[in-house]
């Protein structure tokens, strides 16, 4: 399957800084599926609807089921999915599930090489459309199972060093870049895939931000797949 290839600033200011990205992404083998035309990506920005941030009242993580659930009945947990996806030299523990070692190499948001050990917390795995953000962005609306199955779809899904991953909180692509250039373009491609796979929106500021970058490589694709948009109805969500 051919990956998504390549890599925090704060203030849209900074995006137009975007000389770093290819017309298309060559770097680490992370993320989900690049399919799409040439320019699908900004034209797909393009196309998301805008309106304002809603509130932040009554989020909580609990809103977005259990974290980690096998909503793809795979018998093992999304977490463990993701770092088998993301990292190199994966060795596991009873078993074919649980990934106690592997190689980041290299870590998409901030270029580094990071040693995954099963228990200490170098790489996390991110949602590229942060739950909180998709929360303030329609998602606030939608029945349990599809906030489920926005929380556990590789689609959003990367493992990435947990300190870079850290700064970025919330922030959308209006606030929040991954520091290493050459992965900007892979990265916003990522959230608008997501955002136009969930009927998500974008704030003005958001989309003028995707576009900026996007521009800077107009024949990045889009990526799809992931798992359906609505969880089994066994999972729950508060």
């Amino acid at each position: 399957m051919r990956r998504l290839r390549g890599g925090a600033v704060t203030g849209v200011a900074m995006l137009v800084a975007v000389a770093g990205c290819k017309a298309e992404q060559t770097g680490g083998a992370h993320g989900p599926e690049e399919t799409g035309g040439g320019g699908a990506a900004l034209t797909a920005a393009g196309s998301l609807t805008v309106k304002g941030r809603a509130p932040k009242t009554g989020y909580s993580r609990a809103r977005f089921g259990t974290a980690w659930a096998d909503t793809d009945s795979n018998s093992c947990d999304t977490r463990d999915d993701i770092l088998k996806r993301d990292l190199k030299e994966v060795k596991f523990t009873g078993g074919t599930c649980k990934v106690s070692y592997g190689l980041l190499e290299p870590d998409p948001y901030s270029g580094k090489d990071i040693t995954y050990r099963r228990g200490r917390s170098q790489v996390d795995i991110d949602h590229v459309v942060a739950l909180s953000d998709a929360w303030q962005k329609g998602a606030k609306y939608w029945d349990p199972g599809k906030r489920i199955a926005l929380a556990n779809d590789p689609l959003n899904l990367i493992a990435v060093d947990a300190s870079t991953n850290r700064g970025k909180g919330d922030g959308d692509a209006a606030t929040w870049l991954p520091p290493r250039k050459d992965y900007r373009c892979s990265y916003v491609a990522a959230q608008v895939a997501v955002k136009k796979k969930y009927g998500l929106w974008v704030t003005a500021a958001e989309r003028t931000a995707m576009k900026e970058v996007l521009a800077g490589c107009p024949h990045q694709k889009l990526p799809t797949g992931g798992n359906p948009t609505e969880a089994p109805e066994r999972f729950r969500a508060r």
